[in-house]
């Protein structure tokens, strides 16, 4: 236990097998079977018992010190993204790890494998709860939802699913590293990040001929554009501290080019660092949009999905961490008024106990895109596995003091899980926000119904 984070380089070479593999095997979110299957049999190999998910990708093994204290959850996610033109692409699928995810499932197995050596569990207290999770990349909108129709999941986001399937019970603190593409080698820790709603826009016009007889059809891509040049002109309206992004995407654009597109979808997400600025922002967004459909004569329908919950990294925590990568990695830098832009699941956890979510370097090229690769895997992969090992460490021994100590000054955003589902859910809408009747237009968001006389 002494030299914890040291054992780590003892399973290099098993770490970087599995970075191989899942670089090689991207699977998306909900669909991660194979990569999951590979986990699962090397932790079953090490001596895990391991609790499966079932109907979803995703397991958990619980490494207990046999001493009571606090439940720790370590966690990597399973899945990739899709970036087609990534020259590492799978070829059917798009899939591939261009987000880091391969680096933290690797590294989660050096923990695992670590976790099982004789005495390793010496002067801890308590439990390591590791988990592989499905589905954070919060893609595939349309699959989900099928899944959901089915019965399969009721979120989108996989810890969020997990934790309504009570995985996170009894869980005191969780943590996950993610890679950085950042230059200068070490760690990263910073206050938190933004969270986000799914939108869903479907813009309903009337088909015509495009050119013999526009006059008759109602352009449904031009209230979509218009939508969008309404929500740019209300850009600078967001507050900079709030952190509000809203960026779109037509995934339907219309079916012939002599035909005026009758049917229009726009898929988005409003993102921002607290969850009232993201509703209010999302309201006034959905009011441009509105407006746009109405100005054109066009119907549209705006189904709104829970997303993820801004980020905030226990205040308890980031010291812990910082010592942690200071005394494995060397160098660390620390902003922890930094808001970053990206969401992750991680953010609902957040809300609930005390969550870290820092980052080590070893990726190279754009975040998300078709030039990501890990260029520095003993720091992306090995000194993450070190970092999670020498914190879990400082965390538990000594009668889990540190732990205690975090768990007791922590204040949750939600009196209980339950209540922080209940106030989630009132996200979720689905309503056609324009609907027209004789004389009157409707228009009709989340919280506003204004009329306008056609006459």
């Amino acid at each position: 236990m002494e030299n914890i984070a040291e054992q780590a380089k003892k399973y290099k070479n098993i770490m970087l097998d599995a970075l191989d593999y899942f670089w090689k095997n991207p699977e998306t979110g909900y669909k991660e079977y194979k990569t999951e299957a590979y986990l699962k049999h090397a932790f079953e190999k090490l001596g895990y018992c391991v609790t499966v998910a079932g109907n979803i990708p995703g397991f958990y093994a619980d490494a207990d010190t046999g001493r009571p204290g606090p439940t720790v959850a370590v966690m990597a996610e399973l899945d990739g993204l899709l970036c087609p033109t990534h020259p590492d692409a799978d070829p059917e699928t798009g899939a591939v790890h261009c987000c880091g995810h391969g680096a933290q499932l690797a590294a989660l197995l050096g923990v695992a494998a670590v976790l099982k050596e004789l005495g390793a569990l010496d002067g801890l207290s308590g439990k390591i709860r590791l988990m592989a999770v499905p589905a954070e990349e919060l893609i595939e909108i349309p699959y989900r939802q099928s899944l959901k129709d089915q019965g399969i999941i009721r979120y989108f986001g996989g810890k969020v699913e997990l934790l309504h399937r009570g995985w996170f019970d009894g869980v005191d603190i969780a943590m996950m590293i993610h890679t950085t593409n950042a230059q200068q080698t070490g760690g990263y820790i910073y206050g938190g990040g933004n969270g986000c709603i799914v939108k869903e826009y479907t813009f309903e016009g009337v088909t015509a001929h495009a050119g013999g007889a526009p006059h008759q059809g109602i352009n449904a891509l031009y209230a979509a554009n218009l939508a969008m040049n309404a929500v740019n002109a209300l850009r600078e309206t967001f507050q900079d501290s709030d952190h509000i992004r809203f960026h779109p995407i037509i995934t339907a654009g219309g079916d012939s080019v002599n035909a005026i597109p009758d049917v229009v979808k726009m898929e988005a997400y409003v993102r921002g660092a607290d969850i009232n600025a993201i509703v209010a922002a999302n309201e006034r967004i959905n009011r441009a949009a509105a407006a746009s459909a109405a100005a054109m004569g066009a119907r549209l329908r705006i189904r709104d999905i829970l997303g993820y919950h801004p980020i905030r990294n226990a205040p308890g925590l980031i010291p812990v961490m910082e010592q942690a990568m200071k005394q494995t990695l060397g160098n660390v830098t620390v902003e922890p008024g930094t808001v970053r832009a990206g969401c992750s699941d991680v953010g609902d956890l957040s809300a609930l106990m005390p969550m870290i979510h820092p980052y080590v370097s070893g990726a190279s090229g754009k975040s998300h895109g078709s030039d990501y690769v890990i260029t520095d895997p003993d720091t992306a992969v090995i000194g993450s596995a070190q970092v999670q090992l020498q914190f879990l460490k400082l965390l538990l021994q000594e009668d889990a003091q540190q732990a205690k100590a975090v768990i007791q000054n922590y204040q949750p955003l939600y009196s209980s899980k339950e209540d922080y589902f209940e106030k989630m859910d009132r996200l979720n809408m689905d309503i056609q926000a324009v609907t027209y009747r004789q004389n009157h237009i409707l228009l009709q968001t989340n919280k506003d119904r204004i009329e306008w006389s056609k006459q």
